[in-house]
């Protein structure tokens, strides 16, 4: 198993200095779930919600939560994305998040695409909780990465 990298030897959380990492193209894959009543569902899928567009404002509060994700996890670092993207797919009883963040940089940009993935679990749970208060959002999950060191990584092949 690796050392842990934002502790220090003194066993003390610090910021990883990746000054003297290579600058390249690093992707990240997120996914997240959303479960929820029927008829909930039915209410998102007809645009049903006095509050607007519920997947149009997950969206945005996607989009809008990887870009501050160095504000809300301690020791991530300040990035410069190049891209964010939030899909949505309708599953049996909810709905399937997947968002993916890329830049070129020194370091990787899974906790972006993972704050993403949560982010717009909980806005379409903020939209629609006054008909279903009882949402599970479930299965927030780093789907693959690639660049830097490590290169491709990806769910399916670490599962088997």
């Amino acid at each position: 198993m690796s050392e842990l990298t934002h502790v220090n030897t003194n066993g003390e959380a610090n910021m990883v200095d990746v000054s003297s990492k290579d600058t390249t193209t690093r992707i990240a894959k997120a996914t997240a779930k959303i479960l929820m009543k029927a008829e909930t569902l039915k209410k998102i899928k007809d645009n049903d919600f006095k509050k607007g567009d519920v997947l149009a404002v997950a969206r945005i509060a996607g989009i809008m939560a990887a870009k501050q994700t160095h504000h809300l996890i301690p020791m991530c670092h300040s990035l410069n994305l190049s891209k964010i993207s939030v899909e949505f797919e309708f599953i049996e009883c909810g709905v399937q998040i997947t968002t993916m963040a890329k830049l070129n940089a020194q370091t990787g940009v899974e906790m972006e695409a993972l704050t993403a993935a949560s982010i717009a679990a909980l806005t379409i749970y903020d939209m629609c909780k006054a008909v279903d208060r009882f949402m599970r959002v479930t299965d927030v999950q780093l789907l693959e990465k690639q660049g830097g060191k490590s290169g491709f990584w990806k769910l399916e092949d670490h599962e088997k």
